[in-house]
C-alpha cells in the first residue's frame, strides 16, 4: 500500500505543470487571436463598402414602392441579375455555365484520378 500512495505523490508535480502549460496557453490565444492572419491577403474595405452602400440604396427604393405583380417581377428581373435588388452585382464572380465551359467536371476529375491510380493513364 506505501507503494502506490508513493507513486501518487510523485504526480502531482507533473499536475502542476500539465496546468500551467494549459493556463499560458489559454491566455497566449486569448491575447494574440490575429496573428494568425499575418501574412494574408486581404479586399480592400472601401471597395466592398461601396458595394454594400449602393445595394442598400436599390434597398430603400423597393421598399418604398408598392408590392409588385408576378409579371411586373419578372419584367423588372428581365433586365439580368439574379434578382430586382442584386441586378448584376458580382456577376463576374459568379458560376453559370456561359463562363464555365472549360471547367472540368467533378466526374472527369475523379476519373482522371482513378486513372492515375490505377496506372490507366
Amino acid at each position: 500500500m506505501k507503494k502506490v500512495g508513493f507513486d501518487l505523490s510523485m504526480l502531482r508535480p507533473v499536475r502542476f505543470v500539465i496546468a500551467a502549460i494549459a493556463c499560458t496557453l489559454l491566455f497566449f490565444s486569448n491575447a494574440f487571436p490575429a496573428a494568425a492572419t499575418v501574412g494574408t491577403n486581404t479586399s480592400n474595405p472601401k471597395e466592398a463598402t461601396t458595394q454594400l452602400l449602393e445595394t442598400q440604396k436599390r434597398t430603400d427604393e423597393a421598399s418604398a414602392k408598392p408590392p409588385l405583380s408576378a409579371e411586373d417581377q419578372i419584367e423588372a428581373t428581365k433586365g439580368g441579375g439574379l434578382n430586382e435588388i442584386q441586378g448584376t452585382a458580382d456577376i463576374e464572380k459568379q458560376k453559370r455555365p456561359e463562363n464555365s465551359s472549360n471547367a472540368t467536371t467533378v466526374e472527369d476529375e475523379v476519373k482522371n484520378l482513378l486513372d492515375k491510380v490505377t496506372g490507366k493513364n
